[in-house]
């Protein structure tokens, strides 16, 4: 198992380019199960994440072929059965539920796993299914959904904390192939939901709404091949220039949308930082006074919950109190702990971290607990004295790709090394 070591101190400087969206990616891959033609789907990155998805997909009976992050998509005759061995890395691995159901009419997929984050049931996709006629049981730790036909319904999705952006991927790859017309109310708004459409409008389907809160899709009877190319990771390219606002002087972030960076983009001018954007890049230049922030995590467009994590690293070097709420997912602060042992000084208050900078961090031993937890501690150690040892970084390979070559060639000081 690697261990990533951080040499702590090393300003970053230059620019980088960003990858493709993994949760664009694993959505839309899943989506060429809806046909029996050929998709092809390119910029897709080169994570854990998106290998256990490719495996399902030939698990599944697809033709798979990948090169140069172009992925190739053949399911001329899928089987409609995924078992635990091969989805329980991966939460997203869900996702084939939907273009399944709307395809063969039947799927049967094992609950899955994915990050320790809190309580991320699957409730709300299965009563999208449900509206759309299907018939669901959850029995022994598998999903089963069977609809002899799908019928178009109005359907609301608005959760506990907000909308479900897999599950309104979910019910919309299923609903372009049932009978009639589907609203999905409480959609998801997020820029991945907007490219799965943007796919799915190409292979053929009728989706009007995507990137609001009402999505309508009417229902037709097949679709068909096509090509597209996935949109940039806003969540790589907000940890890179939280990256650049700790430890940096001047860093561009290429082939990006600023668009779906507004709501880092203007706490960070905020907090002290001068950014500068094109119509695909992102400048971030320090040098002034950084200020601390108050801030709440909320469903897009508001400020990303994939970005809490990191934004508590760089608000633990600010000087005064800051704040963040974590409202979509309120357990998700077990980097806090491994944070303080690095010196940073934060208490939680239920929800709440409650952030008191300090002048300096120290390099230690720490411990990854997910995806965005693991980023925050690659971050803090960039700007600690001495060294960090980040473990179980099986975690950020879920979703950086290269994220240790791509900030060493900034100028930063990271190896990998087996443990």
């Amino acid at each position: 198992m690697d261990k990533i070591i951080v040499h702590g101190g090393a300003t970053l400087n230059g620019s980088v380019r960003i990858s493709g969206s993994k949760n664009s990616a694993l959505p839309i891959l899943a989506a060429a199960l809806l046909t029996k033609e050929e998709c092809i789907i390119s910029r897709v990155p080169d994570l854990s994440d998106i290998h256990y998805m490719l495996t399902i997909l030939s698990e599944l009976g697809c033709e798979v072929e990948r090169a140069s992050g172009t992925v190739t998509v053949k399911a001329e005759k899928v089987v409609t059965n995924a078992p635990y061995d091969i989805v329980r890395k991966m939460r997203a691995s869900v996702c084939i539920l939907g273009p399944l159901l709307g395809r063969e009419k039947e799927a049967t997929v094992s609950l899955p796993g994915g990050c320790i984050i809190g309580d991320r049931p699957i409730d709300l996709h299965l009563r999208g299914f449900e509206a759309l006629g299907a018939a669901v049981l959850v029995q022994a730790g598998n999903v089963k959904v069977l609809a002899p036909r799908l019928r178009g319904a109005t359907i609301n999705l608005q959760g506990k904390f907000g909308s479900t952006v897999l599950g309104t991927g979910n019910v919309m790859m299923a609903a372009v192939l049932a009978d009639g017309t589907t609203v999905i109310d409480g959609a998801a708004e997020e820029p991945e939901v907007e490219d799965l459409a943007n796919f799915l409008i190409k292979m053929g389907a009728k989706i009007e709404g995507a990137g609001t809160r009402r999505i309508i899709v009417e229902g037709v009877k097949e679709l068909h091949g096509a090509e597209h190319a996935v949109i940039p990771d806003r969540i790589e390219a907000g940890t890179f220039l939280v990256a650049a606002a700790i430890i940096g002087k001047e860093v561009t972030v290429n082939r990006v949308d600023p668009r779906h960076l507004k709501a880092l983009l203007d706490p960070l001018a905020r907090a002290g930082f001068e950014i500068a954007t094109t119509s695909n890049s992102v400048t971030l230049k320090t040098g002034g006074v950084r200020h601390p922030l108050k801030l709440e995590t909320q469903p897009y467009p508001g400020f990303p919950t994939d970005m809490q994590a990191q934004l508590c690293a760089l608000l633990a070097t600010t000087e005064g109190i800051s704040a963040i709420t974590e409202n979509v997912f309120p357990q998700r602060y077990m980097h806090v702990a491994e944070l303080k042992r690095m010196g940073a000084h934060i208490e939680l208050e239920g929800a709440t971290a409650v952030i008191t900078g300090v002048p300096k961090l120290s390099g230690a031993p720490v411990m990854a607990s997910d995806l965005r937890a693991s980023a925050a501690l690659l971050l803090a150690g960039l700007r600690a004295e001495g060294t960090t040892e980040i473990n179980r970084v099986y975690h950020i390979d879920r979703g950086y790709e290269s994220i240790d070559d791509k900030l060493n060639s900034l100028g930063a000081q990271i190896e990998r090394v087996k443990a």
